[in-house]
């Protein structure tokens, strides 16, 4: 790291913190296989065409996944959902089955919904750029489920002490 970058790392850490934002659960099927994983790098990066912009860790389980994947889903938590947070977060599919411990059903393109939910999205992986430790994955919306009215997300302040399946 540059020494600029070093210097700047504490007041980037505390923006960052301070914005506080929500959490999501990507799900993700190629090759006989499906993965699931809590991501806090995620940001809409366009208005028309609407595009979404997903950051996964090289070294997450489902990072394997999701470089075969087509297609990606992107879950919503609300802000009572932080066991699913911690089962997608804190767990790693190197080791369990996380569907097995949670209600999901098939939904497009057979990707994994997550019941519990409070809305999803998904869509084609447009396009994967190399971010540093994670990959960005772009996805163009195609289907979605709407949360309700005035919901509240989960967020990252609320979740910041799990300690994660695998190191970033």
């Amino acid at each position: 790291m540059s020494d600029n970058a070093t210097a700047a790392r504490p007041g980037f850490d505390a923006v960052i913190a301070a914005a506080d934002y929500p959490v999501f659960v990507v799900t993700a099927r190629a090759e006989g296989r499906q993965a699931g994983c809590l991501v806090g790098f995620t940001s809409q990066v366009s208005i028309e065409p609407p595009r979404f912009l997903v950051g996964i860790s090289k070294n997450n389980f489902t990072f394997g996944v999701a470089m075969a994947a087509e297609q990606l889903a992107v879950h919503l938590l609300g802000r009572e959902q932080s066991s699913l947070a911690a089962l997608f977060g804190a767990e790693t599919g190197d080791d369990i089955n996380k569907f097995a411990h949670c209600k999901w059903a098939p939904g497009p393109a057979e990707l994994p919904i997550l019941a519990a939910a409070a809305g999803w999205f998904t869509g084609r992986i447009l396009e994967r750029h190399d971010l540093g430790d994670h990959v960005g994955m772009l996805i163009a919306p195609e289907q979605s489920s709407a949360p309700p009215p005035r919901i509240e997300p989960l967020r990252y302040n609320s979740v910041a002490d799990l300690k994660p399946g695998h190191v970033a």
